[in-house]
């Protein structure tokens, strides 16, 4: 079941990521084949995906591991809740932001990316 599950979704991943080249073959003048735009593109996809991907894991990471320590020190001092409270909301949204940079770069990497200007 594993096995069957992996090399399905390695299929799907080499159909997604070869898409772009056949697209680009029937773009070209008869005669010749140039795969530039199509490279290009196709690893804009690979980046912004490992944006989207790196961005969220990290700051999950870090989400739990700022609510796992107000979280213990609410419980070890529950006078200190408001100070703590504010603390940890200042923090989680600056957490936060490094998410939305992600996606950010990941958004001008797919619609407004530089390279495709020096190509064409």
């Amino acid at each position: 079941m594993k096995k069957s599950l992996i090399y399905t979704v390695l299929a799907i991943v080499l159909v997604i990521v070869s898409a772009p080249f056949v697209f680009a073959a029937d773009a070209a003048p008869a005669g010749t084949v140039d795969y530039t735009k199509a490279i290009v593109i196709g690893c804009s996809l690979l980046a912004a995906g490992l944006a989207i991907a790196f961005g969220t894991i990290g700051t999950g990471n870090g989400m739990g591991a700022g609510l796992n320590g107000a979280t213990n020190a609410v419980g070890r001092n529950p006078e200190a809740q408001g100070k703590i409270l504010l603390t940890m909301m200042v923090g989680l949204a600056m957490i936060e932001s490094l998410a939305i940079y992600a996606l950010v770069i990941a958004l001008i990497v797919l619609y407004a990316n530089p390279l495709l200007k020096f190509i064409s």
